[in-house]
């Protein structure tokens, strides 16, 4: 890695990543992740955890080879939490067994009790006819159900895994939409550059996909109903895309303030050398029409990283398989970038993962960062019928390239769009 000062453009603490850990549908860690996406195999398949029965869609990417209940969200985003902060904080090699030396920051999705949990309640409020809320309170209060009310506050998975880490300082727990993942990242990393840590551990995790997920997401028609066959419904910047499809997992990252992972020793796998972030309030899920919002996150965050746009080498796109978000993503892309938006290569992850919501700012920030140290641009498989539209680079077989510098973009319900820039080296 570079001998070059330990400062950025801007005399900041350069921020290096020394740990990498992900959870997907293609499976647990780096190397099985990183052969499937490299290989273009998709983790979406029919749902097998519940019944899909009467629902428009009947397809995830879920994660299935973990001993975790199914049913209930907070516990599978713990657990896929807890799985990505162990890979990277044994590759970072720092603190010991449960002594984490930094801070935690962790995007988890909104917490409320699932339909499982409110049927259970319903029973046991032993009213046969209407059932109230002053009912569902009193069965509550019976002490009966005393292990869901931790498991439904939010802020509960972040306790669990600053106890099991043993971070250091109050756990931040944080819910910005589909950009979560990447916000997490971000504070990390700024507060890193203002000398309030040395070393933060950065996550992003969502266990969502349950029947009331898919019912919410179908009733907005931002689900893809192609479900068979399953592998081929997410389609990216395609003609024919139709929806997103739902994923889950996590992706975790240890960040560290360069100087002190160098005296200790450590590997430096690459940097977080920009963050950009702009909210809008144009719409609750619709992107603001005239792409602003997503053009000044990512000006923000090449002009964090004190690079221009001709430094990147290539984009890891939101990218949803929506029909207005891939429109809006390449229209923003195409402001920033310019006529080199044709020649930049550009691919997304949720093409073989989906949607992995609260978790996919992570995720993709650790597969960029794998993207920069092999050299390698996974690809954004079922690109079959490009859309005239989009007129973009879209790397449709996985492809040999040197990689320094990634833009990983993360745009969120709600206008809350985060950009990363990564690199192997400082700006």
């Amino acid at each position: 890695m570079t001998k070059q000062p330990l400062r950025d453009a801007k005399g900041r603490p350069l921020v290096a990543v020394t740990g990498l850990g992900i959870v997907t549908s293609l499976g647990q860690g780096q190397a099985d992740n990183w052969a499937a996406l490299t290989a273009g195999r998709s983790g979406i398949h029919a749902i097998k955890r519940f019944s899909t029965k009467g629902l428009r869609t009947r397809i995830a990417g879920t994660v299935d080879f973990l001993d975790t209940d199914p049913v209930v969200a907070p516990a599978l985003s713990q657990r896929f939490a807890e799985e990505a902060a162990e890979e990277a904080i044994a590759q970072a090699g720092i603190g010991s067994a449960g002594n984490f030396p930094g801070a935690l920051f962790i995007a988890v999705p909104p917490v409320e009790m699932e339909w499982p949990q409110r049927h259970a309640l319903a029973e046991a409020s032993g009213q046969d006819g209407p059932i109230t809320y002053t009912d569902l309170q009193r069965a509550a209060a019976s002490r009966r159900f005393d292990a869901w009310h931790d498991l439904f506050i939010f802020g509960s998975v972040a306790d669990h895994i600053a106890d099991r880490l043993g971070t250091k300082g109050s756990p931040i727990s944080l819910s910005t939409a589909c950009s979560s993942g990447a916000t997490a990242i971000q504070l990390g990393v700024e507060a890193i550059r203002r000398g309030e840590v040395t070393a933060a551990l950065c996550i992003g995790t969502d266990g969502s996909v349950n029947p009331e997920s898919l019912i919410r997401f179908s009733l907005l028609s931002a689900l893809s109903t192609q479900n068979d066959p399953p592998e081929a419904a997410s389609k990216p910047f395609s003609k024919n895309r139709d929806g997103f499809v739902m994923g889950e997992g996590a992706g975790a990252l240890v960040l560290e303030d360069a100087e002190s992972a160098r005296a200790r020793g450590a590997t430096i796998l690459g940097y977080v050398l920009g963050c950009g972030e702009k909210g809008d309030g144009f719409h609750r899920t619709r992107s603001s029409p005239d792409g602003a919002p997503g053009i000044a996150a990512i000006r923000a965050a090449l002009d964090d990283a004190s690079l221009t746009p001709d430094a990147i080498d290539t984009i890891n796109a939101h990218g949803t398989s929506t029909p207005e978000n891939d429109k809006m993503e390449a229209m923003g892309c195409a402001a920033v970038f310019g006529e080199r938006i044709g020649r930049l290569p550009i691919s997304s992850n949720k093409s073989m993962i989906g949607h992995t919501l609260t978790a996919a700012g992570a995720i993709e920030a650790v597969v960029s960062l794998l993207t920069i140290t092999h050299g390698r641009i996974p690809p954004t498989i079922n690109y079959a019928v490009p859309d005239p539209a989009i007129p973009l680079n879209v790397v449709a077989e996985a492809r040999d390239m040197r990689v320094g510098r990634v833009l990983s973009n993360s745009f969120g319900f709600g206008g809350q769009n985060t950009c990363l820039v990564l690199g192997d080296e400082p700006a």
